[in-house]
């Protein structure tokens, strides 16, 4: 097993609770939660061995079981998304090579996205941890701002170095925008992690920093111990990407299943 794709997924989102079994309607009419979906994301992308949904929800299990998806089930111990990934990582008989974290919140994670990751990290075997990062366009950018003005936490925004190691992660918008007519470039945090298992491992053993609580973001936690995180520039290819953070995204979210023909 050399690739292997987790979904974590929990139950008490602060900012939504039971956001996993939400139900999204696709193009046919069809509703299928947000669990779901994302697992379907999942399974579309090629070279993946194997992908399990990782919860510690009886609820989010069943339905995951019910749709046909492999599972694990986690501790209530787990802070986030990665941490649930290193208890993943320990009960799997053969250690893969590769670990993807595709978050429970994105369904419309195109596969391209996920193959970019996998590509980037065999390509560079000291990388240890990857995550794409995708140029916004003028919807999202407005999308971002307009839920920073109206005090919703939505989209996560990535600063990097020249050679695309990361500076920082936020959720404000960053760099900042004064104008939306001639913005600077902005770039969009997606969702998605490729780690080496020596790394879930070592993530393991860190305490939670601040800036790691101040965010929100998991993903800083790699900074504050001194770990690079190479951002791994991906193209929309016209796909609007959007996370499911708040209410208002599930109006967001069906309206590109539907202009996309995503059943």
């Amino acid at each position: 097993m050399k690739t292997v794709v987790f979904i974590p997924a929990r139950y008490a989102s602060t900012r939504y609770p039971g956001k996993p079994l939400v139900k999204l309607t696709g193009a046919t009419g069809e509703s299928k939660s947000l669990i779901q979906r994302s697992w379907e994301a999942a399974k579309a992308v090629p070279g993946v061995d194997a992908v399990y949904v990782l919860t510690d929800d009886n609820r989010i299990a069943e339905a995951s079981r019910d749709f046909g998806a492999e599972m694990l089930m986690t501790s209530e111990a787990a802070r986030n998304g990665t941490e649930r990934c290193a208890e993943g990582v320990a009960q799997l008989a053969e250690e893969p090579e590769i670990v993807i974290n595709l978050q429970g919140d994105a369904p419309l994670t195109p596969a391209w996205f996920v193959e970019a990751l996998i590509a980037a990290m065999r390509d560079t075997p000291h990388a240890q941890m990857v995550t794409p990062v995708l140029l916004c366009d003028r919807m999202t950018l407005t999308n971002l701002v307009t839920d920073r003005r109206e005090g919703r936490v939505g989209g996560t925004t990535a600063v990097m170095r020249p050679d695309r190691t990361a500076l920082f992660f936020s959720k404000e918008v960053l760099p900042h925008v004064g104008n939306l007519e001639s913005p600077p470039d902005v770039w969009h945090h997606v969702g998605v992690y490729g780690y080496r298992p020596e790394a879930l491992r070592k993530y393991g053993t860190w305490d939670e920093g601040a800036l790691e609580r101040a965010e929100g973001l998991e993903q800083l936690r790699f900074l504050e111990n001194g770990v690079p995180v190479t951002c791994v520039p991906v193209e929309g290819r016209g796909r609007v990407f959007w996370e499911l953070n708040n209410p208002v995204d599930v109006a967001r979210i069906e309206a590109v299943l539907q202009k996309e023909g995503i059943a």
